[in-house]
């Protein structure tokens, strides 16, 4: 399938069964994630795996959006190694954290795709509830939960999923 084709059939799945992501599949969704272009190639992304009885748990007391998922990514960034811009004066304090683990978790999600392999971006949770309840380190920030497994009987995309805006409200000539 090429890529225009995938992005547009990918949707965020809500139903999953409970088949575990086989290792080696897995591997090559977190390499996805660890190649991915950073600002001045920091590489400040950082990825924790969630598929533990306990850890699946803990996830269930985070957010209500976890689908209940074989596996969850966190994705985070540490602030310690951020670039920033500090000339910019439209966006004070600007750091690439956010941008950069959120190239890495798009990357993996479409990889996760081409393997079979449906996700959900979840970004409805409360960052120091999740290190807290991880016990993450102060400096690692929680951007986004890539939740991924197989498809159930259920799974569907929403009819919402296939509007789109056109073209025309997206680009513009500077």
């Amino acid at each position: 399938m090429d890529f225009l084709e995938l992005a547009r059939n990918r949707y965020s799945e809500r139903f999953f069964d409970s088949r575990p992501i086989e290792q080696d599949k897995l591997d090559r969704i977190l390499e996805a994630g660890r190649i991915v272009p950073t600002a001045c190639n920091y590489q400040l992304q950082k990825f924790y795996l969630i598929r533990s009885e306990e850890g699946l748990a803990k996830l269930r007391t985070v957010t209500h959006f976890h689908c209940n998922v074989p596996l969850m990514i966190l994705v985070c960034y540490d602030i310690r190694e951020v670039w920033t811009n500090p000339s910019d004066r439209y966006y004070r304090n600007y750091n690439s954290g956010e941008q950069d683990a959120s190239i890495a978790a798009t990357t993996m999600m479409y990889e996760a795709e081409e393997l079979g392999i449906h996700t959900i971006w979840i970004r409805g949770f409360d960052s120091k509830t999740v290190v807290d309840t991880f016990g993450l380190p102060d400096y690692m920030v929680p951007v986004m939960m890539l939740g991924l497994g197989y498809p159930n009987e259920r799974a569907k995309a929403n009819a919402w999923h296939y509007r789109r805006r056109p073209i025309e409200d997206f680009v513009h000539e500077l």
